[in-house]
């Protein structure tokens, strides 16, 4: 007589094969983009580092020099434009990042995933820590840093088309939303770790701040190179099922009457019958045709917008006006990506049970707008309305961001009209991610240049990018809403992976 088998052990044996493969694809791809974001949080964390207001530091007594203003400050961020010096140092990286992600996508769809995130891994990891050694080597150039960051901002580009396709490739349309909504809280976790890293070494070594992210990240490349397994296939395992029979408006080819655009797609099928897979990667032209890519590339472009110029310049903002120590502003500034996980994994579930994508990201940047005006004005009145305000500002900011760059990215990567090409994520992701770059690039540096004239004018920036961002899903809401009320067919609910 068998005795009855240990929990843990039941639970263990109740996965099959391909769960756990899916399962370990999954931990690893967000482990992987964990360390990307981790290691490009601590220049906003330095920031308030690099300038301080000196009269409140208390001077070594063996130092003697004249300037009491900037005697703490590192040069050359100790003059009255470091503010446009730190832009400077953001739109390196920023736009370095937005250029390469364009020609990144087309990389990924013909190099192996497994060698191209090892090795932008591995150079991401030597670029931030030589950020950080321009402090034990006392450098004081600002070309120095400007050009470690632009050199960081193209390796960085190898991230995110490769680890989203390597997710589409294991997991079906099912819950898609779901799970990269759950899954995409990679994004915050990093720059959650990223700020708390980087503060503890701040006050003391600036230097570490980077160095310590930058060998985070070569050491996931390694990991990498040994465990990870691009397409099911290579294993083994069954392949997921990308479309099913009632296909969603939004997903529709654009030659069925109901699609989102009325005229035919270059790259439209004849018949989604006896489709078969296609070994030839998708162009550039070819994957702005497919409906919806132009449009939440663009939508993007603004909301990403948004997203960047809190990540770079909301330590800064905690200490200029809350009065908060670097390591103080810094942790606070964390909640705002707290906030972010929720707002990520509450848009990938109502965006999968109502089947409105476009809709789901409408209306929370529709809410962030006045919740955004709503922080600057009452958001450092309390330690509590701090609190409060940032997570919710989190969550809806970084809600449409994260649904956008996961979901929508993969759905679209998958499209029916691509009849089964599986070649086409990763440049359809760096389409879109590539777009929403440029917005990231924008953000910091109008920030930079807007704030000197005060933090007002930075936040009706901030809420006019909202708004524009919205007013390019309009049309995909349009016709969203046209399926809810019957005038085409719409599937609602969960469907399975």
């Amino acid at each position: 007589m068998r005795s009855s088998l240990a929990p843990g052990i039941h639970l263990i044996t109740s996965f099959s094969r391909d769960s756990w493969y899916r399962s370990f694809t999954l931990f690893l791809t967000f482990l992987f983009y964990t360390a990307y974001h981790l290691s490009r949080k601590p220049i906003s964390i330095v920031k308030s580092e690099l300038h301080r207001n000196c009269s409140t530091v208390i001077r070594p007594v063996d130092l003697n020099i004249t300037d009491n203003a900037t005697w703490c400050d590192w040069a050359p961020f100790d003059q009255d434009n470091y503010k446009t010096l730190f832009g400077a140092l953001d739109n390196s990286f920023l736009v370095a990042y937005a250029i390469g992600m364009f020609f990144s996508g087309i990389f990924g769809e013909r190099l192996p995933l497994r060698y191209y995130l090892s090795i932008g891994m591995l150079l991401s990891g030597l670029f931030t820590c030589l950020f950080g050694l321009g402090y034990y080597w006392n450098i004081h150039s600002i070309w120095y840093y400007a050009f470690i960051q632009a050199m960081n901002g193209l390796v960085q580009t190898t991230g995110w088309p490769a680890v989203v396709a390597c997710v589409g490739n294991w997991f079906g349309k099912g819950k898609r939303g779901f799970i990269m909504g759950v899954w995409n809280s990679h994004t915050s976790v990093g720059n959650i770790l990223g700020s708390l890293i980087a503060g503890v070494f701040v006050s003391s070594a600036w230097g570490m701040s980077f160095i310590v992210p930058g060998l985070i990240i070569a050491s996931t490349g390694i990991l990498c190179f040994f465990f990870l397994v691009e397409k099911p296939e290579d294993v083994n395992c069954t392949s997921p099922q990308h479309h099913s029979a009632e296909q969603e408006p939004l997903l529709r080819s654009s030659s069925t009457s109901e699609g989102i655009f009325n005229s035919p797609s270059p790259i439209s099928a004849e018949s989604s019958e006896g489709a078969e897979d296609h070994t030839q990667a998708i162009s550039f032209y070819g994957a702005l045709t497919i409906p919806g890519v132009i449009e939440f590339s663009l939508c993007l472009l603004f909301a990403k917008l948004v997203s960047y110029t809190f990540l770079y310049w909301l330590p800064l903002y905690i200490s200029n006006v809350a009065h908060f120590e670097a390591k103080e502003a810094g942790d606070m500034s964390t909640l705002f990506d707290v906030g972010g996980i929720l707002g990520g994994i509450t848009a990938g579930l109502v965006s999968d049970y109502s089947g409105g994508r476009a809709t789901t990201c409408c209306v929370m940047l529709l809410a962030a707008a006045p919740m955004l005006f709503l922080y600057n004005l009452i958001g450092q009145r309390s330690l509590g309305t701090t609190v409060g305000m940032l997570l919710v500002c989190g969550g809806l900011v970084n809600g449409p961001y994260a649904l956008i760059t996961t979901a929508v990215s993969a759905d679209l990567g998958t499209h029916e009209s691509l009849r089964g090409n599986s070649r086409a994520l990763s440049t359809v992701t760096a389409i879109i991610d590539g777009t929403g770059s440029v917005g990231a690039a924008l953000g910091p540096l109008l920030a930079g240049l807007i704030s000197p004239s005060g933090w007002n004018n930075v936040f009706y920036m901030l809420i006019s990018a909202d708004l524009l961002a919205c007013l390019f899903l309009s049309r995909l809401v349009y016709k969203e809403v046209q399926g809810w009320c019957g005038h085409a067919p719409r599937t609602r609910g969960f469907k399975e992976i």
